[in-house]
């Protein structure tokens, strides 16, 4: 088999799971097995696969097919322009938390030297900033020893590990002080909906589970954050959709004179919350 019969092969076996987006899962599958560039992938589409390319590929698109995310077959996923290493004990990272990260660099561009990352999870926030904002020093907390142990490991692989303070402990607790900027992208997801996800099962419920509305957490963070927000300083938080109207409420009994900012992602959802000290 080569690789031009692989990917459609693949193509075919994930539509009959009803997996969505099957040219690039299966692509992506390929690629892990290979251990290939997309680049690569496609110099040579004839060239054959060895038999233990090929043992690989099928074992890993039959697991697709049962319904575990790439990410966590592979191992990896891109986030931001960066390869973050993952596992089945943090939450994949989505292309909607880009723009999280892209407003906090925004903000960032102003003297701030101190962002918190809260719920770190494999740490793509975190080291994402840390990447972009080479003198700015990042804590990044989770309540999860598991999750620590992905970010540190995706900290020393990207070079940031003198400059991301890892610490272990819920949301806002383990700082020792307050901080220019709070960023996190807390659990949000209906404890019914998550019930009723298949897409969701294979995730940790820990990073997903927001209780009764999707606001258990985020309520607990807004009133933490009124002791550990310098003066002039943010809070970025992402939302989920019809979630923003809320979290806004949150704020503003937190923060009554806070400057408040909701930012859309490009499927035109409400996604990003901000807020300002003025």
């Amino acid at each position: 088999m080569n690789r031009r019969q692989a990917l459609a092969r693949a193509r075919d076996a994930l539509a009959a799971g009803g997996i969505e987006d099957v040219s690039l899962e299966g692509e992506v599958l390929l690629r892990h097995a290979l251990g290939v560039s997309r680049a690569e992938l496609y110099t040579d589409l004839d060239s054959d696969l060895t038999l233990g390319q090929e043992q690989v590929f099928k074992e890993s698109v039959e697991r697709r097919r049962r319904g575990k995310p790439s990410a966590y077959i592979t191992g990896h996923k891109e986030f931001y322009g960066l390869d973050f290493h993952v596992n089945s004990s943090v939450l994949i990272p989505r292309p909607e938390t880009e723009l999280l990260v892209e407003k906090v660099i925004g903000l960032a561009q102003s003297g701030i030297s101190e962002i918190a990352d809260i719920g770190t999870g494999c740490g793509a926030i975190a080291v994402s900033l840390a990447v972009n904002l080479p003198r700015i020093t990042i804590f990044a907390t989770d309540i999860s020893p598991e999750a620590l142990e992905v970010a540190r490991a995706n900290c020393e692989k990207h070079g940031v590990k003198d400059r991301v303070i890892l610490m272990h402990g819920d949301l806002l607790a383990p700082l020792s002080g307050p901080v220019d900027i709070i960023v996190a992208n807390l659990p949000y997801v209906r404890e019914a909906d998550l019930k009723n996800s298949a897409a969701l099962k294979h995730e940790p419920p820990l990073a997903l589970n927001g209780g009764r509305d999707g606001l258990d957490t985020v309520k607990l963070l807004c009133i933490q954050s009124q002791k550990k927000l310098r003066d002039g300083g943010s809070l970025l938080l992402e939302t989920g959709e019809g979630q923003a109207d809320m979290v806004v409420k949150l704020l503003r009994n937190s923060f009554p004179q806070a400057a408040i900012e909701v930012c859309k992602d490009l499927a035109g959802i409400e996604r990003v919350v901000g807020l300002r000290l003025t």
